[in-house]
């Protein structure tokens, strides 16, 4: 039983591939004032159907299929037009050349990008909301601790989940024997179909047996890991409720799995790099034109399994940040002026595609760490070195994931909430989470997010 259905992506996906059919039949109609005929439509229709495929993937990159599209109404609107128009600038560069296709709609370009915008809003916040049920599951949630409190919190703040917590019941601030008898009780109970618990969580685990037998007697009734749910809701690890022996479960990973990684890695970012060479000498001539410092910077990162590695980068600060913050946790050092442009486009980062060649970096994996900082995170935040069981990478679910991610200064906080981030990476790393990872970095630098 899972309580985040996932179709609501495939639901999305179809409407709007149906609402791009609908939208260019109706463009055709407005082009000539008359229903086309099926001839008509069939010729549009085929070129068409290959730009619906990346105008599928422009939604994807600009979080149209983000996880329940949590996008307001008046945000929803700005986002659907600002793609809409990329994928007609796409389409015209598509027809312009591939001329064999034998058309070049210029008007029928305008209209669509009308008719699309309307039609795909009125089915985004007028029909696929309707869709979904309104019935919500109650169940109960029994567990304590930050990432219990946070789960029921999220849970209660959002309606549009399918489920919600009828009770919540804190093991922290009740004996064991309250427990048992406040988890039968509410377990007894009509409404309540499905039981949320803490596996490791003791006064959980005296109150089991006896769960089970009060549950079980009902028609409709699911008893499920609270880790598990968490990692549904956030996309992270609750650090709460994890152990070392879930740490070590979760760093194997196959041996394929790793050698198609790094073979993915040396060839892309040979490319990458080779091609980026190209940009090399403006990026210079920028940085000594600003201010005449140093033009790179080298510097030492935690590299897997601890061991110390050396990467390059574009000097885009005053300095060389080392990590050494003092008591006040944040660097002295100021982004320069072309620093900022940088960033911005992440062309700071452009020289440590040679680093993922050698097999310091990975395109994709955990931030790669400043010793200074790795060592006080890892005596301050418990699982921290199991960061280090993968390769550092370019690019990670941390960086896509996490907006406040401490840069050039010390965040205990915020640094527990990206190891969260970190360590589910590490327990579902694969290859179709890697593209993913990459796919959401492109949108990232396209909308300047985190720079």
């Amino acid at each position: 039983m899972t309580l985040v259905p996932k179709r609501e992506y495939a639901v999305l996906l179809g409407g709007d591939i149906l609402v791009f059919i609908i939208s260019l039949w109706v463009t055709l109609a407005l082009r000539y004032f008359m229903p086309p005929s099926m001839g008509i439509f069939q010729l549009h229709l085929v070129p068409f159907t290959f730009l619906f495929a990346v105008w599928a993937t422009v939604f994807f990159l600009a979080g149209l299929y983000g996880r329940h599209t949590r996008l307001f109404r008046s945000r929803l609107a700005g986002t659907i037009l600002y793609t809409q128009i990329i994928n007609v600038m796409i389409a015209a560069l598509f027809f312009f050349f591939l001329p064999s296709f034998g058309l070049a709609p210029k008007t029928i370009l305008f209209l669509y990008l009308v008719v699309s915008f309307v039609l795909i809003f009125l089915w985004r916040v007028g029909l696929y909301p309707h869709l979904r049920s309104r019935r919500r599951l109650m169940g109960v949630l029994i567990a304590s601790g930050p990432d219990a409190r946070a789960l029921a919190q999220e849970v209660a703040s959002d309606a549009r989940y399918p489920f919600a917590f009828e009770y919540v019941i804190d093991t922290a601030q009740a004996p064991s024997h309250e427990v048992i008898q406040q988890a039968c009780r509410v377990a007894e109970e009509d409404n309540v179909t499905f039981l949320v618990v803490d596996l490791s969580d003791k006064a959980v685990s005296a109150a089991l047996p006896i769960i089970y037998d009060a549950a079980f007697h009902k028609r409709r009734f699911a008893l499920l890991d609270a880790a598990e749910l968490y990692e549904e809701v956030f996309d992270r690890e609750p650090l709460s409720f994890i152990s070392y022996e879930w740490v070590l479960a979760s760093a194997s990973a196959s041996r394929a799995y790793d050698a198609v990684k790094r073979g993915i890695d040396i060839v892309c970012a040979l490319m990458g790099a080779i091609i980026s060479l190209l940009l090399y000498p403006f990026i210079m001539l920028a940085i000594k034109l600003d201010d005449g410092g140093a033009i790179f910077i080298a510097q030492a990162r935690v590299g897997r399994f601890q061991k110390p590695i050396r990467i390059i980068k574009f000097r885009s600060m005053s300095g060389n940040d080392e990590g050494d913050y003092g008591e006040h946790g944040k660097t002295r050092l100021h982004v320069t002026r072309v620093g900022k442009w940088l960033r911005l486009l992440r062309f700071d980062e452009l020289p440590q595609l040679w680093n993922v060649v050698r097999g310091d970096l990975s395109l994709v994996g955990p931030r790669p760490e400043l010793p200074k900082l790795a060592a006080e995170y890892n005596a301050r935040i418990p699982y921290y070195n199991a960061r280090y069981l993968v390769a550092p990478g370019l690019t990670g679910w941390a960086q896509v994931r996490h907006d406040r991610d401490p840069h050039h200064g010390a965040d205990i906080a915020e640094t527990k909430t990206k190891l969260a981030y970190d360590l589910f990476y590490l327990a579902h790393r694969s290859l179709l989470l890697d593209l993913f990872i990459m796919l959401q970095t492109v949108r990232i630098i396209l909308t300047a997010r985190g720079s």
